[in-house]
């Protein structure tokens, strides 16, 4: 889950599950406009350690993701 923040553009947004998804532009803009119209995004889903492991690579590029169980 990434949520929303005050910090980082939507462009960087975009440019960052972009790269670390290998999502395309207009996937990668409809979660980024997610993040920021709705507060936040599943931007990744899966085994435990997969998650977390998104989970890492979203803090070290300096956004705001958290992981749950769904449910």
């Amino acid at each position: 889950m990434v949520w929303n923040d005050p910090i980082n553009l939507m462009t960087y947004v975009t440019y960052v599950f972009q790269k670390l998804f290998g999502y395309s532009l207009e996937k990668a803009n409809k979660l980024m406009l997610d993040v920021h119209n709705k507060g936040r995004a599943v931007v990744s889903s899966g085994p435990r350690e997969r998650a977390e492991n998104d989970v890492s690579r979203l803090h070290r590029c300096g956004l705001w993701a958290t992981l749950e169980q769904a449910g």
